[in-house]
């Protein structure tokens, strides 16, 4: 008898194991467009010092599903990006992420600079609306 439950046990965990791969598999199969965009999307190399002074507005639509959308305000002064603030944005990233990737692109005055581990699309996403607010 302790063998019959057992089995239906082994049959349950097997059964929940292939929905719950089943659905993830399905989540990748259905974001896999959003983040081909987002992993290809073109950063030019702007000559930052061919930039006048001044507040600018840039945007990222944010890819298909608008996941990344945002809206950053970038200043330059004396030929240097200066300051990079958001805006908005549709992921809700804490200070400390565009802190991060906004101090590189200050420090290199490049829209060059690596992407934080583990967030490339988001980071391509913002380096995107910088790039619209500079061009």
């Amino acid at each position: 008898m302790k063998r019959k439950g057992r089995n239906k046990m082994l049959i349950a965990v097997i059964v929940l194991v292939v929905l719950v791969a089943g659905g993830a598999g399905g989540a990748l199969l259905f974001t896999a467009g959003e983040r081909r965009e987002a992993k290809n999307l073109p950063i030019r190399a702007l000559d930052f010092k061919q930039i006048k002074n001044g507040t600018y507005v840039g945007e990222y639509k944010g890819g298909m599903y608008k996941w990344r959308a945002n809206k950053v305000q970038v200043t330059v002064s004396s030929s240097k990006v200066t300051d990079i603030k958001v805006l908005e944005q549709a992921e809700k990233k804490p200070a400390e992420f565009t802190d991060e990737l906004f101090g590189r692109v200050i420090r290199e005055q490049s829209l060059q600079v690596d992407t934080i581990s583990g967030a490339t699309l988001t980071c391509k996403a913002f380096l995107k609306a910088i790039e619209n607010a500079l061009d």
